[in-house]
Protein backbone atom coordinates (compact mmCIF):
# COMPACT_ATOMS: atom_id res chain seq x y z
CA UNK A 1 0.00 0.00 0.00
CA UNK A 2 1.23 3.48 -0.87
CA UNK A 3 1.38 6.23 1.73
CA UNK A 4 -0.85 9.13 0.72
CA UNK A 5 -0.12 12.67 1.82
CA UNK A 6 -3.14 14.25 3.48
CA UNK A 7 -3.06 17.76 4.93
CA UNK A 8 -3.45 17.66 8.74
CA UNK A 9 -6.63 19.73 8.58
CA UNK A 10 -8.17 17.20 6.18
CA UNK A 11 -7.41 13.97 8.05
CA UNK A 12 -10.54 13.90 10.22
CA UNK A 13 -12.76 15.01 7.34
CA UNK A 14 -11.33 12.27 5.12
CA UNK A 15 -11.71 9.70 7.89
CA UNK A 16 -15.38 10.56 8.39
CA UNK A 17 -15.98 10.26 4.64
CA UNK A 18 -14.37 6.81 4.65
CA UNK A 19 -16.55 5.78 7.59
CA UNK A 20 -19.71 7.00 5.82
CA UNK A 21 -18.77 5.13 2.64
CA UNK A 22 -18.08 1.90 4.52
CA UNK A 23 -21.33 2.12 6.46
CA UNK A 24 -23.15 2.49 3.16
CA UNK A 25 -21.35 -0.54 1.70
CA UNK A 26 -22.36 -2.54 4.77
CA UNK A 27 -25.99 -1.49 4.25
CA UNK A 28 -26.10 0.37 7.57
CA UNK A 29 -28.27 3.48 7.67
CA UNK A 30 -27.86 5.45 10.89
CA UNK A 31 -30.63 7.70 12.25
CA UNK A 32 -29.78 11.36 11.70
CA UNK A 33 -30.09 12.08 15.43
CA UNK A 34 -27.38 9.64 16.47
CA UNK A 35 -25.24 9.31 13.33
CA UNK A 36 -22.54 11.80 14.36
CA UNK A 37 -22.07 10.11 17.74
CA UNK A 38 -21.82 6.62 16.27
CA UNK A 39 -19.41 7.79 13.58
CA UNK A 40 -17.16 9.48 16.15
CA UNK A 41 -17.03 6.24 18.17
CA UNK A 42 -16.06 4.37 15.00
CA UNK A 43 -13.49 7.06 14.21
CA UNK A 44 -11.98 6.65 17.68
CA UNK A 45 -11.81 2.84 17.56
CA UNK A 46 -11.88 1.83 13.86
CA UNK A 47 -14.58 -0.59 15.00
CA UNK A 48 -17.82 -0.67 13.04
CA UNK A 49 -19.58 -2.78 15.68
CA UNK A 50 -20.59 0.49 17.35
CA UNK A 51 -23.09 1.03 14.56
CA UNK A 52 -24.97 -1.98 15.91
CA UNK A 53 -24.30 -1.93 19.67
CA UNK A 54 -24.55 1.72 20.72
CA UNK A 55 -27.94 2.20 22.40
CA UNK A 56 -29.79 5.48 22.99
CA UNK A 57 -32.78 6.08 25.23
CA UNK A 58 -35.63 8.03 23.57
CA UNK A 59 -34.63 11.67 23.16
CA UNK A 60 -31.20 11.01 24.69
CA UNK A 61 -29.27 13.52 22.61
CA UNK A 62 -31.71 16.37 23.16
CA UNK A 63 -31.80 15.67 26.90
CA UNK A 64 -28.01 15.57 27.22
CA UNK A 65 -27.72 18.84 25.34
CA UNK A 66 -30.38 20.40 27.57
CA UNK A 67 -28.45 19.39 30.67
CA UNK A 68 -25.19 20.78 29.31
CA UNK A 69 -26.84 24.06 28.43
CA UNK A 70 -28.13 24.18 31.99
CA UNK A 71 -24.61 23.91 33.40
CA UNK A 72 -24.57 20.22 34.31
CA UNK A 73 -21.47 18.60 35.78
CA UNK A 74 -19.87 15.76 33.83
CA UNK A 75 -18.27 13.21 36.17
CA UNK A 76 -15.92 10.65 34.64
CA UNK A 77 -14.60 7.42 36.10
CA UNK A 78 -11.09 7.95 34.72
CA UNK A 79 -8.76 10.88 34.29
CA UNK A 80 -8.18 9.66 30.74
CA UNK A 81 -11.83 10.29 29.86
CA UNK A 82 -11.67 13.64 31.65
CA UNK A 83 -8.59 14.63 29.62
CA UNK A 84 -10.31 13.70 26.37
CA UNK A 85 -13.42 15.85 26.85
CA UNK A 86 -13.27 19.23 25.13
CA UNK A 87 -13.38 21.65 28.07
CA UNK A 88 -13.54 24.73 25.86
CA UNK A 89 -16.80 23.49 24.34
CA UNK A 90 -18.20 22.72 27.79
CA UNK A 91 -17.36 26.19 29.00
CA UNK A 92 -19.55 27.72 26.29
CA UNK A 93 -22.53 26.57 28.35
CA UNK A 94 -21.18 27.02 31.85
CA UNK A 95 -20.76 23.25 32.21
CA UNK A 96 -17.75 21.51 33.77
CA UNK A 97 -16.15 18.07 33.98
CA UNK A 98 -14.54 16.43 37.01
CA UNK A 99 -13.01 13.14 38.11
CA UNK A 100 -12.64 12.09 41.75
CA UNK A 101 -10.58 8.97 41.10
CA UNK A 102 -7.16 10.40 41.98
CA UNK A 103 -8.19 12.06 45.23
CA UNK A 104 -6.27 10.55 48.15
CA UNK A 105 -9.28 10.28 50.44
CA UNK A 106 -11.20 8.40 47.74
CA UNK A 107 -8.48 5.75 47.62
CA UNK A 108 -8.33 5.57 51.41
CA UNK A 109 -12.09 5.17 51.77
CA UNK A 110 -12.25 2.54 49.05
CA UNK A 111 -9.49 0.51 50.72
CA UNK A 112 -11.13 0.79 54.14
CA UNK A 113 -14.51 -0.35 52.83
CA UNK A 114 -13.18 -3.00 50.44
CA UNK A 115 -14.83 -1.46 47.38
CA UNK A 116 -13.50 0.16 44.22
CA UNK A 117 -12.44 3.76 43.91
CA UNK A 118 -14.98 4.08 41.12
CA UNK A 119 -17.80 3.22 43.52
CA UNK A 120 -16.62 5.81 46.04
CA UNK A 121 -16.21 8.36 43.26
CA UNK A 122 -19.80 7.83 42.17
CA UNK A 123 -20.96 8.35 45.75
CA UNK A 124 -19.08 11.65 45.80
CA UNK A 125 -20.72 12.69 42.56
CA UNK A 126 -24.16 11.79 43.90
CA UNK A 127 -23.71 14.37 46.63
CA UNK A 128 -23.34 17.22 44.16
CA UNK A 129 -26.16 19.73 44.02
CA UNK A 130 -26.12 20.33 40.26
CA UNK A 131 -27.41 17.76 37.73
CA UNK A 132 -24.70 15.19 36.96
CA UNK A 133 -24.00 13.47 33.67
CA UNK A 134 -22.10 10.30 34.56
CA UNK A 135 -19.47 9.43 31.94
CA UNK A 136 -18.35 5.85 32.57
CA UNK A 137 -15.76 4.35 30.24
CA UNK A 138 -13.83 1.94 32.42
CA UNK A 139 -15.46 0.72 35.63
CA UNK A 140 -18.62 -1.39 35.63
CA UNK A 141 -18.67 -0.97 39.41
CA UNK A 142 -19.49 2.70 38.80
CA UNK A 143 -22.66 1.70 36.96
CA UNK A 144 -23.50 -0.86 39.63
CA UNK A 145 -23.09 1.74 42.39
CA UNK A 146 -25.47 4.06 40.54
CA UNK A 147 -28.04 1.31 40.06
CA UNK A 148 -27.89 0.31 43.72
CA UNK A 149 -28.71 3.84 44.81
CA UNK A 150 -31.52 4.04 42.25
CA UNK A 151 -32.97 0.76 43.51
CA UNK A 152 -32.93 2.13 47.07
CA UNK A 153 -34.67 5.29 45.92
CA UNK A 154 -31.77 7.42 47.21
CA UNK A 155 -30.62 8.91 43.92
CA UNK A 156 -31.52 9.27 40.27
CA UNK A 157 -28.87 10.34 37.75
CA UNK A 158 -29.71 13.07 35.27
CA UNK A 159 -27.95 11.12 32.50
CA UNK A 160 -25.62 8.13 32.11
CA UNK A 161 -23.07 7.52 29.38
CA UNK A 162 -22.20 3.90 30.12
CA UNK A 163 -19.47 2.40 27.95
CA UNK A 164 -17.11 0.52 30.30
CA UNK A 165 -14.77 -1.96 28.64
CA UNK A 166 -13.72 -5.37 29.91
CA UNK A 167 -14.82 -8.83 30.93
CA UNK A 168 -15.93 -8.91 34.58
CA UNK A 169 -19.48 -7.65 35.18
CA UNK A 170 -19.22 -5.29 32.21
CA UNK A 171 -22.12 -6.62 30.18
CA UNK A 172 -24.36 -7.15 33.22
CA UNK A 173 -23.70 -3.63 34.53
CA UNK A 174 -24.63 -2.12 31.18
CA UNK A 175 -27.83 -4.14 31.03
CA UNK A 176 -28.86 -2.75 34.42
CA UNK A 177 -28.80 0.77 32.99
CA UNK A 178 -30.49 -0.29 29.77
CA UNK A 179 -33.33 -1.86 31.75
CA UNK A 180 -34.00 1.39 33.62
CA UNK A 181 -35.75 4.46 32.22
CA UNK A 182 -33.02 6.98 32.99
CA UNK A 183 -31.72 8.92 29.97
CA UNK A 184 -28.68 7.09 28.68
CA UNK A 185 -26.20 6.21 25.97
CA UNK A 186 -24.88 2.69 26.54
CA UNK A 187 -22.76 0.38 24.41
CA UNK A 188 -23.91 -3.22 24.69
CA UNK A 189 -21.31 -5.92 25.09
CA UNK A 190 -17.70 -5.85 26.22
CA UNK A 191 -16.44 -2.96 24.13
CA UNK A 192 -16.03 0.64 25.20
CA UNK A 193 -13.37 2.54 27.09
CA UNK A 194 -12.36 5.99 28.24
CA UNK A 195 -11.62 7.18 24.72
CA UNK A 196 -15.09 6.10 23.60
CA UNK A 197 -16.71 7.87 26.56
CA UNK A 198 -14.87 11.08 25.69
CA UNK A 199 -15.72 10.70 22.00
CA UNK A 200 -19.43 10.50 22.82
CA UNK A 201 -19.24 13.65 24.93
CA UNK A 202 -17.35 15.52 22.24
CA UNK A 203 -19.72 14.43 19.49
CA UNK A 204 -22.63 15.79 21.52
CA UNK A 205 -20.78 19.05 22.15
CA UNK A 206 -19.72 19.50 18.51
CA UNK A 207 -23.31 18.91 17.42
CA UNK A 208 -24.40 21.81 19.62
CA UNK A 209 -22.33 24.37 17.73
CA UNK A 210 -24.51 26.97 16.10
CA UNK A 211 -27.70 25.74 17.77
CA UNK A 212 -29.88 28.19 19.58
CA UNK A 213 -31.50 27.76 23.00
Amino acid sequence: MNIEYVAPAEIEKRSMAIISDELERRGILLPDETADIVKRCIHTTADFDYAETLCFSPGAIAECRRLIRGGALLVTDTNMALAGINKRELERYGARAMCFMSEADVAEEAAARGITRASVSMERAMRREEPVIFVIGNAPTALIALQEQMDLGHYRPAFVIGVPVGFVNVEAAKELILADDIPHIVNRGRKGGSTVAAAICNAILYGMRGQQG
